[in-house]
C-alpha cells in the first residue's frame, strides 16, 4: 500500500473539484490531492453525448486561471452574434489542458485518475486494485456531491417492452450504422437535452413531421442575449438585470414575477399557448426557440410510465406509437433533489452553489473563502447554499438566498475585490467599466443596488405564501 499527505482531499474530477483545486493553489501554499473515477478530468463531460455544448457563453466556465475558447461571437447558426458556447468536446480538452498546464506543474497537485475513493483516506485503483492511503491535513472536498446525472448512464423510470426502440441522446449520430431510416424520432422529456436533440434533429435536415415530441411539462427559458459577457451587451444585460429586480420587488407570485420577466425579455418559452410550470436555468436563444417551435406534434398527457409496440402509456393517457419509431430517451435530470447542507463542516467542504446557475464561479469562491477567511461560521455566512429551483416557487427561495450572498459579498472589501478580478464573473467587469459620466447607465446600476433589499424582503414573502 501506498501513503501519501495531503492538505486537501478533492473527491471528483469535475467541473466544481478543478475549479475548487485552482483556487485553493493559487491563494494558497497547499498541496492537494484529487481523486476521480474517470480516466481523464472534466467529470460528466467525458460521457456527454456528441452535439452537447455549453448553455451560457464559455466565458463564465471552466477555472479562474485559465480561460476557456477564444471570446469571440458565433458568426453562424442559432447562435449568431453572441459570444460562443463550448461544444462537449473542446469542454473535455480544456479540462485536459488545464490539468496538465496548471494544476500539475504547479507542484501542489497530485492526480489519481480511474480511482474509487472508499473512505478514510483509502483510495482504490481501478485498473490495478492497488490501495492508496491518504493522510488528510486539513480538510476533505466533496466536489461530487451534486454530480449530475447524464443520458449516458442514465436508467428510463418507465418500463420498455419488446421491439421498442429507445436510445440515449449520444446514439444519434451513429444512425448511419442502422439499415432502415426510423419512421418517427420520438423525444422522451422537456429538459435542454431534449431541446438538444430536437434541434440536432432539424440541424440534420430531419423533416419537423417526422418528430414527435413528448413534454411531461413546459419550461421557462432564459435569453442568452441577456448574459452576454461583452461590454457592448451592457443594456441587454443590465437593462435585463434591472427589470429582474424590479419583477423580484414587485411580483405578486411566482407566476407574475415570471410573466413581468418574460415581458421584458428575459424569460423564452417554446410554446407562447402553453404556460411553463418549471424552470431549471436553461439558456436558450431566440433563433433556437425559433427552430424548436417547427415541431408542432407534441404530446403533453404527463410523465412516460411504459413504452410498447403499439402505444405510449402516459400519466394522463396513452398515444399510439408509430411503427419502427426511434425513442430518444432525454428524461434524465442534470439536477437532482439534493437536500442543501453546510459548506463548510469542520474537517470536510461540501461545495455547492453559492450563485446559481454557475458552478464553478462557486467552486472557485468558496476554495477562495477556505483560504482567507478563520472559522466555519464566518465562512458559511458568506457562502449560503442556493438551492437549485424546482418549480417556479422555488425560484423565488433561490433568488432570495442568491441576493443575500451577493450583499455578503460587495460589504467584504476582500472578497468584492476577488469576485471583481475572477474571470468567472463577467458581469462585474462590464459594470466596472462604466464610464461614470455616462449617467443613464449609472443609474440603472444604481438602481439595482437599491431594489435589493426590496426584491429579497418580498422574494421569501412569496416563498412563503406559496408554501
Amino acid at each position: 500500500m501506498t501513503t501519501i499527505e495531503t492538505d486537501y482531499l478533492i473527491i471528483g474530477g469535475g467541473a466544481v473539484g478543478m475549479a475548487f483545486a485552482d483556487t485553493i493553489i493559487a491563494e494558497t501554499d497547499a498541496l492537494v490531492t484529487i481523486v476521480d473515477r474517470q480516466a481523464k478530468p472534466g467529470g460528466h463531460w467525458n460521457d456527454a453525448y456528441g452535439f452537447v455544448a455549453l448553455h451560457q457563453p464559455s466565458a463564465f466556465y471552466g477555472v479562474n486561471s485559465l480561460p476557456l475558447g477564444e471570446n469571440r461571437k458565433d458568426t453562424h447558426g442559432a447562435n449568431a452574434g453572441l459570444y460562443e458556447l463550448a461544444s462537449g468536446a473542446e469542454v473535455s480538452g480544456y479540462y485536459d489542458k488545464v490539468m496538465r498546464q496548471r494544476l500539475l506543474p504547479s507542484g501542489q497537485v497530485t492526480y489519481l485518475p480511474m480511482s474509487e475513493y472508499r473512505g478514510d483516506g483509502r483510495v482504490v485503483s481501478v485498473m490495478s486494485g492497488a490501495e492508496t492511503q491518504v493522510t488528510v491535513r486539513r480538510k476533505t472536498v466533496d466536489a461530487a456531491y451534486n454530480s449530475p446525472t447524464i443520458p449516458a448512464n442514465h436508467t428510463p423510470r418507465f418500463t420498455v417492452g419488446e421491439g421498442v426502440q429507445l436510445v440515449p441522446p449520444g446514439e444519434l449520430l451513429r444512425l448511419w450504422r442502422k439499415p432502415e431510416r426510423p419512421s418517427r424520432f420520438v423525444v422522451l422529456g422537456a429538459g435542454k437535452t431534449a431541446m438538444d436533440a430536437v434541434g440536432w434533429l432539424l440541424a440534420m435536415g430531419t423533416p419537423p413531421d417526422a418528430i414527435q415530441w413528448v413534454k411531461p411539462r413546459e419550461s421557462w427559458l432564459i435569453n442568452r442575449n441577456c448574459t452576454q459577457p461583452g461590454v457592448e451587451f451592457f443594456d441587454a444585460v443590465f437593462g435585463g438585470q434591472l427589470a429582474q429586480m424590479q419583477a423580484f420587488a414587485e411580483g405578486t407570485s411566482p407566476d407574475d414575477v415570471f410573466a413581468r420577466l418574460e415581458a421584458a425579455g428575459m424569460m423564452l418559452r417554446i410554446d407562447p399557448d402553453v404556460t411553463p410550470t418549471m424552470f431549471h436555468y436553461a439558456t436558450i436563444s431566440a433563433g433556437e426557440v425559433e427552430q424548436l417551435r417547427r415541431v408542432t406534434n407534441v404530446v403533453r398527457k404527463g410523465r412516460v410510465k411504459a413504452i410498447t409496440a403499439a402505444a405510449i402509456e402516459l400519466d394522463e393517457g396513452s398515444e399510439p406509437a408509430a411503427a419502427d419509431a426511434l425513442y430518444i430517451d432525454c428524461t434524465a435530470s442534470a439536477v437532482e433533489v439534493r437536500p442543501p447542507v453546510p459548506i463548510f463542516q469542520s474537517d470536510r467542504i461540501v461545495p455547492q452553489l453559492v450563485r446559481v446557475p454557475q458552478p464553478c464561479f462557486s467552486a472557485a469562491l468558496i476554495a477562495f473563502v477556505e483560504a482567507h477567511y478563520p472559522d466555519d461560521a464566518t465562512k458559511n455566512a458568506l457562502c449560503r447554499t442556493v438551492p437549485f429551483p424546482h418549480d417556479l416557487t422555488s425560484y423565488c427561495t433561490t433568488n432570495s438566498v442568491n441576493l443575500m450572498n451577493q450583499g455578503a459579498w460587495f460589504g467584504d472589501d476582500r472578497l468584492g475585490t476577488w469576485i471583481r478580478q475572477s474571470r468567472l464573473d463577467g458581469f462585474g467587469k462590464i459594470a466596472a467599466s462604466v464610464d461614470r459620466s455616462d449617467s443613464a447607465r449609472v443609474a440603472v446600476l444604481q438602481q439595482m443596488r437599491q431594489m435589493g433589499p426590496l426584491a429579497v424582503q418580498n422574494l421569501m414573502r412569496l416563498a412563503s405564501a406559496a408554501a
